[in-house]
């Protein structure tokens, strides 16, 4: 079993170099017609994708006694209806496999850096592994990735030391890329050269475990940025003018585009402001809710309604006023990566 351990910052999760090199060779020939560094599903498979479809699923009561981390049945129950809601399949692994194949190399991506307070949970994440390998995929083509030690040991699915929670099955890998682990060739993004980490790059699938919150450069942060500045080398060169539009712009790379395909919002808390290090505490509220897509956009437009919702309520300026508002996401549904127009976003909600 390959476990995480102190000291290992990177563990490869395909493992062979065949592997690898049958990797290179779809990516060389998805250049040809996808763009540079897009990746292509498992041949014969497509992706469910839902442009404006967004699925939320509250349960009361489903925070522990501390307010801090969901009840593992909750997470389970909660994953489990969003999934179906969004797919129309009842059984989790069906679920799941409307959008990954057999096939696939999976890589989830997290979100730490507020630490554990304000963290995906690593109940959240066990039950999308379980998921994923309900689906058919091995748990060894499975990896969960973050930007930092420190920020993966914040969701709690490995320990201060690194090493994996004993709940993920045998053979699921970890890594952390500090902003140096890339190895696709440099790409051009609003002039400023940059990469994707490699654990993004190795994958075929890419899953998205984002939170809500506000964020003190760009307004809000939830799917998108949680990939653009969580997977790349640089992504301090891309906070200049609220990161509007880069935000966008990253995004809409094919080495991106190409790879996400679900995401998944850990919402049973939410920042309205202080964000995104969990800075005011007491601006940090339950909000106990899952959702489900595959539009980031929507997503990101729910999500930031909701942070304005909580900071009129709490007698806030508008992001706008406060000279952050999230003008990414216009731009980002000019670009056709979701969709932007609040009446044009079908929201099912659903209470357990």
């Amino acid at each position: 079993m390959e476990r995480s351990a102190p000291g290992m910052k990177r563990r490869t999760f395909f493992g062979a170099a065949a592997a690898a090199a049958a990797l290179f060779t779809d990516l060389e020939d998805a250049r040809a017609d996808r763009g540079p560094q897009a990746a292509r599903a498992p041949e014969g498979f497509v992706p469910l994708s839902i442009p404006g479809k967004v699925v939320k699923v509250t349960k009361s009561q489903c925070l522990e006694d501390n307010g801090l981390f969901p009840k593992p049945e909750a997470a389970r129950l909660m994953l489990e209806r969003a999934m179906a809601e969004l797919t129309g399949k009842a059984d989790l692994g069906a679920a799941f496999a409307t959008l990954l194949h057999k096939d696939d190399r999976v890589a989830i991506k997290p979100n730490g850096i507020a630490r554990a307070n304000m963290s995906s949970n690593r109940e959240l994440v066990l039950e999308i592994v379980r998921g994923v390998v309900a689906a058919g995929v091995p748990a060894k083509n499975i990896v969960v990735f973050e930007q930092y030690p420190k920020f993966l040991a914040g969701t709690r699915v490995v320990d201060a030391s690194g090493a994996l929670d004993p709940s993920f099955p045998l053979g699921l890998t970890t890594t952390v890329h500090e902003n140096e682990d890339a190895t696709m060739s440099e790409i051009v993004v609003g002039g400023i050269p940059t990469k994707f980490v490699r654990a993004l790059t190795d994958a075929t699938a890419v899953i998205n475990v984002s939170l809500i919150k506000d964020h003190s450069i760009c307004g809000y942060t939830g799917c998108l940025k949680n990939i653009t500045h969580g997977a790349t080398i640089n992504p301090h060169a891309f906070h200049e003018h609220n990161a509007s539009p880069q935000i966008a712009h990253l995004y809409a790379q094919d080495v991106v585009k190409s790879r996400v395909r679900l995401h998944i919002a850990d919402a049973f808390k939410v920042i309205y402001d202080g964000g995104p290090l969990d800075k005011k505490p007491e601006r940090r509220v339950p909000h106990e809710a899952v959702y489900a897509t595959t539009d980031p956009v929507a997503m990101d437009v729910v999500g930031w309604r909701l942070v304005e919702k909580l900071r009129k309520e709490a007698g806030l300026a508008s992001l706008k006023d406060a000279g952050r508002e999230p003008s990414y996401l216009r731009v980002a549904g000019e670009l056709g990566l979701g969709v932007f127009d609040e009446n044009q976003i079908r929201m099912r909600e659903v209470a357990l």
